[in-house]
């Protein structure tokens, strides 16, 4: 039995029997010490053999650009928890917990994920009553952290918001206004996707993928269509990967844009707000113009893209593009330039560099506390293979970083989308994809505008799906904003929580 960890790269399939079977041991300890050796754990997921359960784990090296894969059999439905020792684990130990019924032994704060019966029958790994009748054992109760004290007391917000969002608990630990503790409950909408996709791809599987979360749907697209193509050997063209680009980066604009009026509107600085509500919309209609839907769906196909575009179509898009940016650049200066504004964003919600690469943040998050972590540069796929995008960082960590990348990052994507525009290849927008090969394992990894967003795919002897495992850049990050509430008033909690801008559906599948 081999105890290396085989490497490949974003993108590239390999046969199933490649990817090493260690004792769990070894698995074990090559994941805690990740950290160390300069390693992230990009994904952690569990599927039935026979009747144990195999861990696959997927480790991300940046500075080489490759990824690790390895996997382990779990005897029995408990292992020694990895969470004390490597604290990136924690959410993906609760759903190794919560989908298969095993139980890391010695998980500093053991609770369920999604609130969703297991996949497997069994004993609850949570000591929840089983329901004979086949309905979900428990739906949204848990026990939340409390610290005991003199005037200490709890505030509990959601999970239903006077919003149209979809559901979320917050649960803070204060003594005034000031919280100690924040602990963050989602999973009160889990939709079973994951499950879904297993025996696919089917008719469904691509509008499954552009609403894993819907304000990122050119990311989850493009990194399916990824996976697809890696595993039936399929190559799209050049014109096609450019086109895919020019889509994620918009998407990218779109969502900064939305979110710098967001957090603009928290504060009460209307001028911004007002701006950028209507100039989100405006960077959305461009997409619409490429494809008909504001959010791109339709556009991202397996082998390419389902609308192609003319001169006349790429003029007017570099029109409405100069448009928009010029009053996005007008707006976000007024964020910069007021005082006001300044004295809300500055040394509110800072997550450390340290505790940042402790929890494994990735995207915007990550890049505003000082980590260098860009699908883009580091595991580059489709466009940029060959045009890269400078990555954009910050040093202090607040909400003020958080927000200011977000304009350093639309200044790029902008540079970036008029080159490609003006200079998209010839050749077919889309080829066919023959069937995908049995047998075969990958790693999809795209940069989406909340970071990184990674499939993993494996399939059976008779080329469908064996397992599809998604896992969002919010699924990271939810513990960063609980972090970024520490030590802080709690009337911070909505320029903190914008500041993240997470999605409860792509936590939520």
């Amino acid at each position: 039995m081999s105890t290396k960890w085989h490497t490949l790269r974003n993108g590239i399939a390999v046969p199933m029997h490649q990817v090493p079977q260690l004792p769990f041991s070894d698995l074990r300890q090559a994941i805690i010490a990740a950290p160390s050796r300069n390693r992230r754990v990009a994904a952690l997921f569990g599927r039935p053999a026979g009747e144990s359960i195999e861990l696959f784990a997927v480790l991300a090296c940046d500075r080489d650009g490759l990824l690790e894969v390895a996997r382990a059999t779990i005897e029995g439905n408990a292992f020694p928890s990895m969470t004390p020792e490597c604290p990136q684990v924690h959410m993906f130990e609760r759903e190794l917990g919560e989908q298969w019924d095993l139980i890391p032994e010695g998980h500093p704060w053991w609770k369920p994920v999604r609130f969703h019966n297991a996949y497997r029958p069994g004993p609850d790994a949570f000591g929840r009553p089983d329901n004979k009748d086949g309905a979900p054992r428990v739906v949204g109760v848990t026990d939340f952290y409390r610290v005991e004290g003199e005037e200490i007391h709890e505030v509990a917000v959601g999970p239903v918001h006077a919003g149209v969002i979809e559901p979320g608990h917050f649960r803070f630990q204060c003594h005034g206004e000031h919280v100690f503790h924040l602990e963050i409950s989602l999973g009160y909408q889990h939709r079973g996707i994951e499950k879904t996709l297993a025996g696919g791809p089917g008719k469904r599987t691509i509008h499954h993928m552009e609403t894993l979360a819907g304000d990122t749907t050119v990311g989850h697209a493009s990194a399916y269509c990824q996976a697809v193509e890696s595993l039936c050997a399929c190559r799209p063209s050049a014109r096609a990967m450019a086109l895919r680009g020019i889509a994620l980066e918009l998407e990218r604009l779109a969502n900064h844009t939305g979110d710098l009026g967001a957090l603009a509107g928290d504060i009460g600085y209307l001028p911004t707000a007002s701006y950028c509500g209507r100039l989100r919309g405006d960077f959305l209609n461009i997409t619409a113009l490429l494809c008909g839907n504001r959010f791109g769906r339709g556009l991202i196909r397996p082998g390419g893209v389902g609308f192609d575009v003319d001169q006349a179509r790429v003029a007017q898009v570099l029109e409405r593009l100069e448009s928009a940016y010029r009053d996005v650049e007008g707006a976000a200066k007024l964020l910069w330039q007021t005082g006001s504004v300044q004295a809300r964003f500055e040394d509110v919600g800072k997550v450390s560099e340290e505790t940042a690469c402790d929890l494994g943040l990735v995207g915007p998050a990550a890049r505003a506390s000082g980590l260098r972590r860009d699908v883009r540069t580091h595991h580059p796929f489709g466009i940029f293979h060959f045009v890269h995008i400078p990555i954009s960082t910050f040093h202090t960590g607040d909400v003020f970083a958080r927000a200011f990348l977000r304009w350093l990052e639309i200044e790029r994507s902008v540079q970036f989308l008029r080159t490609q525009l003006k200079e998209i290849p010839t050749g077919a927008a889309r080829v066919d994809c023959p069937a995908l090969r049995p047998d075969h394992f990958c790693v999809s990894l795209v940069e989406g505008w909340r970071g990184e967003i990674c499939h993993a795919a494996m399939t059976d002897p008779q080329g469908r799906f064996a397992t599809y495992k998604v896992v969002d850049p919010s699924f990271h990050n939810w513990a960063g904003l609980a972090m970024s509430l520490r030590d802080q008033q709690i009337s911070d909690f909505p320029i903190c929580n914008k500041s993240f801008n997470l999605s409860y559906c792509g936590h939520d599948l």
